[in-house]
């Protein structure tokens, strides 16, 4: 992929041109700004500080903690600002220059900036991405970089009890019984495209009931699963304890919830190419196994800091500098 930062200069230009800005952006282009002081605070291009966000879920912290110990090691100075919140308020700190990158999970970001998208695959997902970025956040530099094979998606997952009782193998199968079943979310479950809206147009489901759990599919949903509080849920496909407790994951033939690569959404105003070939350089190697095996060392009984966790996988990758 193309540096994103050339990218959005040849924008700013046009955009600029039409509204009759040329000396304007012919400074933007640069990168200069007229506040010395914004300057300093945004953290510039080349050379300055950038702030790496993350949802309220362990999986995105060490991601973020990937991310800035990265920069750090490729001589971008980071830090780390963990549990922002959902999307809605993340992307908000992105949007008013709180933090300069965040992990992201491209379909579910695609529909966020565009909820009338169909793109369904990790390259349609790719290719929609920049214009629906571009058409919310028309004020706001923001872009993706490479993606990862890391893939981590929503799914609807039953206990085994529960598979057995309404011989449940897909979400298909779940809408035939879906009047008798709690299902428990995040409460923008409710809303969003693959959540409530999407099991209904899709496959006729409207369930019984609605438990919204915002653990982001953790330890509080799990418990709600296992003691039958809720009989479906919400729950990452590289999450530990749908392995640990023989869970099942229904398969999902009508493509409700799409491809979910991991890649990196930054402002590419304040992060320039360098950062940007260090973000590469992870994307390239972080794998949806890596995802699995992180996941359960900070949330299975090792309880390890997503910090400490991201710097071995950083020294195993030969990213630690």
């Amino acid at each position: 992929m193309k540096n994103l930062s050339a990218q959005r200069a040849t924008r700013r230009a046009l955009r600029g041109l039409a509204g009759g800005l040329t000396a304007a952006l012919a400074l933007t282009a640069c990168g200069a700004t007229s506040d010395p002081q914004e300057a300093e605070s945004t953290g510039g291009s080349e050379g300055g500080s950038v702030v790496v966000g993350s949802a309220d879920f362990p999986e995105s912290q060490i991601i973020a903690e990937i991310y800035a110990g990265a920069l750090n090691a490729a001589g971008v100075e980071a830090t780390t600002k963990p549990n922002i919140g959902s999307r809605e308020i993340y992307y908000s700190a992105l949007e008013d220059g709180s933090i300069d990158i965040l992990p992201e999970y491209g379909g579910n970001l695609l529909l966020f900036a565009d909820p009338a998208a169909t793109a369904a695959s990790a390259d349609e997902i790719l290719k929609a991405l920049p214009d629906a970025l571009a058409a919310k956040s028309p004020d706001v530099e923001l872009g993706v970089l490479e993606p990862s094979k890391a893939e981590d998606k929503d799914a609807l997952v039953v206990t085994a009890a529960t598979a057995e009782k309404y011989s449940l193998e897909s979400i298909a199968d779940l809408a035939e019984v879906c009047g008798e079943i709690t299902i428990g979310a995040p409460s923008t479950f409710q809303e969003r495209a693959y959540g409530l809206p999407g099991l209904k147009d899709k496959y006729g489901c409207e369930p019984g009931g609605f438990e919204a759990i915002n653990d982001g599919g953790g330890d509080i949903t799990l418990q709600a699963l296992l003691n039958d509080d809720v009989q479906a849920a919400d729950i990452y496909t590289t999450t530990p304890s749908i392995e640990d407790n023989d869970l099942v994951v229904l398969e999902d033939p009508e493509n409700n919830f799409i491809a979910q690569q991991v890649l990196p959404l930054v402002n590419t105003d304040t992060v320039g190419s360098q950062a940007q070939e260090a973000l590469n350089e992870v994307s390239a190697q972080l794998t949806t196994e890596d995802l699995l095996s992180l996941n359960r060392e900070v949330s299975g009984s090792e309880k390890r800091n997503p910090a400490d966790a991201a710097a071995d996988w950083l020294a195993d990758k030969g990213l630690a500098g």
